[in-house]
């Protein structure tokens, strides 16, 4: 039909390469849709995302191709004019589907560990490539994915040289010219295609966002797309114009003196209840540590039996959120009190960023440990920690245990050499021990004969928010670990007088609704959910806290514990102190959103258009319209102010000299 039209021969096989691409992308969009869908959403919820995504695709597909159709302008360039054109045009697109196959591969893998689309942040894990492939050559078949995507470019490659010869043999005594006039025609469409719409603007990576769904939104995108839109968001940015402005609100929320000038300084009071006796601190980060697959959240999988005990015994907020996925932006926000709202970089790789005042330098007469099972110099921890004055480094290479795999050791051992240091300390100490286990690859030691497996059925597995059964043994495996080192520590003089919070660094997405509102799962408020716990059963008495706070309180709170004044200079709040008031934390991801979630509402809105979105925390509460307003309209300007001042306080919270 089309060599009727004597259409040139480059463009026939630009054409039939083109439709084989836009297959390439139908097809992965599809098993995205399958593979990845959250419960309660049909193919038909999804018919909007795939018809924004043929455009997107389309795009994507034109400007791999334009190249061949400008060049073959000039018949010398045409894959049809020589032998040597033609193997160049077939390499040139070879690699570009060797590319495109990377890009949906690393999607994928991306879409498994943290439910979103391949995006800019993937620059963070190549900034460590040793770390990060071993992490992956340890997860996934890496082996049969590199023969699959050989296997997968040989074929195309085929295919294109097969098409090349039919396209021959369809025009082969037709006499079809190569004229410069189709060429024209052909890249004004290709050109239409890459502006994306007919319309005064072009297609837009936020145009995608307008489907008010973080699933459908990411079904519409491709890889390629989200990549390339959101690397313009590693650059920090500054508006202190906006902080300022903010202020008086923030100010408000904070409980600073009416009238104080701008600034986040000041020295916080001992309570009169401040524990005298200068007790240790050992603050746990707990890798992966989702609140909805414990045993604390009612989870009937019970992976976490241990810590459920010890939350009866302590401090237990039931209600904590992270300002953000991942374990460097939770050390971050842990150590300074400052949510890392720069999207898409870590700031702990951000040298401008890196420069930060923390609370525990006002431990002034501890000494302070970090313990790592690993390489502290992944994702840049040791440069943030570097903040702490006079800390000892104990990681993988000091500390005398087997590696099990990327990680490092064992957490089992990096708690039992954590307490070999703290029971031989002749002076108060300040520790952080940060887990690593709840991880991929999921390993758990085999000398640890005495942990025992479980088998639980995929359903049940899935119904409570596991994606395997390796998961949730790692899980239990977490539980096991802190069960041998509090029975050890229990066994030693420093444990009457040491507090021990443990906090998780990030929660992870899945389905939450076994145990939760619906709204954990729907707006993946699953991904920030962790447990936080003050367990000193011989200084504080139990107490359930049900109210909503964030992850950059722990510090102020386990200051706050001691009977001394303490300088606090970022957002963090004393979560026991007698006077606070409002309830609350403040949530942003890379995907162009902020909110705030308390104790009645989760509030979001986009940085990129005006779109918000107030959900009920409880939907079996009918609010009137009224209060629904008044909560969106305050909610909506504390999310900026909050916003505004973290995006400040990332680069104007330095240490003094």
């Amino acid at each position: 039909m089309l060599s009727r039209l004597k259409i040139p021969k480059t463009i026939l096989w630009v054409i039939n390469t083109g439709l084989v691409l836009f297959a390439l992308f139908f097809i992965f969009r599809f098993i995205t849709f399958f593979a990845f869908k959250p419960p309660g959403i049909s193919f038909d919820d999804c018919v909007p995302s795939f018809a924004l995504g043929v455009q997107y695709d389309l795009r994507w597909i034109s400007i791999f191709l334009l190249p061949v159709i400008l060049f073959s302008y000039r018949r010398s360039f045409s894959p049809f004019y020589s032998a040597r054109n033609k193997r160049i045009w077939t390499w040139y697109l070879a690699i570009v589907t060797f590319l495109l196959f990377l890009f949906f591969i690393a999607d994928m893998v991306s879409f498994s560990y943290n439910r979103t689309r391949l995006d800019a942040g993937a620059m963070n894990f190549v900034e460590d490539p040793g770390i990060s492939l071993n992490m992956i050559w340890q997860t996934y078949p890496l082996v049969w994915i590199l023969v699959g995507l050989a296997a997968a470019i040989i074929c195309f490659k085929w295919a294109l040289n097969k098409s090349h010869w039919q396209v021959i043999n369809l025009t082969d005594g037709k006499a079809i010219m190569h004229r410069r006039f189709p060429f024209v025609i052909a890249a004004i469409v290709l050109g239409l295609f890459i502006y994306g719409k007919m319309d005064s603007t072009p297609l837009k990576w936020k145009d995608s966002f307008a489907l008010k769904d973080s699933f459908k939104t990411y079904l519409a995108l491709n890889p390629l797309q989200n990549f390339f839109s959101t690397m313009r968001f590693r650059e920090p940015v500054i508006n202190e114009k906006g902080a300022r402005e903010a202020f008086p609100l923030m100010a408000d929320f904070l409980q600073f003196p009416p009238r104080a000038p701008f600034g986040f300084k000041r020295t916080v009071a001992p309570h009169s209840t401040g524990l005298e006796s200068k007790p240790n601190v050992v603050l746990v980060i707990c890798e992966s540590y989702s609140m909805y697959k414990s045993s604390m959240s009612g989870n009937v999988l019970n992976a976490s039996p241990y810590f459920d005990s010890l939350s009866r015994k302590g401090i237990f907020f039931e209600r904590c959120f992270t300002p953000h996925f991942s374990t460097a932006r939770g050390l971050f926000a842990i150590l300074t009190g400052t949510p890392d709202v720069q999207l898409f970089k870590f700031s702990t790789r951000n040298p401008e960023a890196i420069d930060q005042n923390t609370i525990i330098n006002n431990f002034t007469d501890y000494s302070k440990h970090y313990f790592l099972g690993g390489d502290p110099e992944f994702n840049n921890f040791e440069g943030l920690l570097m903040n702490i004055s006079n800390l000892q480094l104990h990681t993988e290479q000091t500390i005398p245990a087997p590696r099990i795999n990327v990680w490092g050791i064992s957490d089992k051992d990096l708690f039992m050499a954590a307490n070999n240091v703290f029971k031989a300390a002749k002076q108060p100490f300040f520790a952080i021990i940060q887990t690593s286990d709840n991880h991929r690859p999921y390993t758990i030691p085999a000398t640890d004969r005495d942990f025992e497996k479980k088998n639980v059925s995929k359903d049940s597995l899935l119904a409570n928010g596991f994606e395997s059964l390796e998961e949730y043994n790692t899980f239990r495996y977490a539980d096991y670990s802190i069960r041998k080192f509090i029975e050890s520590a229990a066994r030693e003089p420093y444990f009457h007088n040491t507090i021990f919070a443990f906090i998780g660094d990030h929660g992870v997405a899945g389905n939450a609704t076994s145990v939760y509102p619906a709204v954990w799962t729907t707006h993946r408020l699953s991904d920030e959910h962790v447990p936080f716990l003050i367990y000193a059963p011989y200084l504080v008495a139990p107490q359930l806290r049900k109210e909503t706070v964030s992850q950059i309180d722990v510090l102020p709170t386990i200051a706050g514990l001691l009977q001394r004044p303490y300088d606090n200079f970022t957002l963090g709040r004393d979560l026991l102190a007698p006077d606070k008031k409002g309830n609350l934390a403040f949530i942003t991801n890379t995907a162009g959103r902020i909110g705030i979630v308390n104790d009645q509402f989760y509030y979001v809105k986009s940085l990129d258009f005006a779109e918000e979105d107030l959900t009920p925390i409880d939907t079996t509460i009918n609010y009137p319209r009224r209060v629904l307003d008044s909560a969106r309209k305050k909610m909506s300007a504390l999310t900026n102010a909050y916003y505004q001042t973290a995006q400040y306080l990332l680069l104007n919270n330095k240490q003094m000299p």
